[in-house]
């Protein structure tokens, strides 16, 4: 017999923390939202490209999971891929309520130990990502932060996104060419030399 997957573990943990709360446990509530809401709220941020924006989306996605608590069956979805797909949800709400991103309210991330020039460089580069992230179609920047920068696998991204994993498939490709075509001609200010 094979021992157990950390993800089946995680999972595992996630289901039993959940009902935990459903039973009455406030810990096991605090517990479960250090796990999941940082990843939550990393993902919306992407999404949306603003961090008022995402905090309001990770709070809505977690009250919504403490409401479902009580009925959780813990056999029919993953707590992170359930919350994952309510995030999208939120995500996609919030952008056809938008008349526009404003790009330039996103604050880079800062390493405090690294020089100037490369924290000038890295603020650079994610920009220009985000930028670019933002001018895809919704349901390919949906795909391609969950595969490429939440590192999900198909088919919960499949799940999440309530399509087949070809769709997924399709989506991260047509996402992925069209981040490529849309940053090449920013390689040589962005620092990159290699192809």
């Amino acid at each position: 017999m094979t021992p157990p997957s950390s993800s089946s573990q995680a999972r595992d943990a996630d289901a039993d923390l959940l009902a935990r709360y459903a039973a009455g446990d406030d810990a096991a509530a605090r517990q479960l939202t250090q796990r999941l809401a940082p990843r939550v709220f990393a993902h919306a941020v992407r999404v949306l490209g603003d961090r008022a924006e995402a905090e309001d989306v990770t709070q809505e996605a977690l009250m919504r999971l403490w409401k479902i608590a009580p009925k959780w069956d813990a056999g029919r979805a993953q707590a992170s891929t359930w919350l994952y797909r309510v995030t999208a949800n939120l995500c996609t709400d919030r952008l056809r309520r938008q008349t526009h991103a404003d790009i330039d309210a996103v604050a880079a991330p800062a390493d405090p130990a690294a020089p100037a020039p490369a924290r000038m460089l890295d603020s650079a580069r994610h920009d220009a990502l985000q930028a670019a992230l933002l001018r895809l179609p919704e349901r390919q920047r949906q795909a391609v932060v969950l595969r490429h920068i939440e590192g999900l696998a198909n088919p919960e991204i499949a799940e999440i996104l309530d399509v087949g994993i070809a769709a997924v498939e399709s989506l991260t490709a047509r996402g992925k060419r069209a981040l490529a075509a849309d940053l090449a001609g920013q390689k040589d200010a962005l620092g990159y030399t290699d192809d």
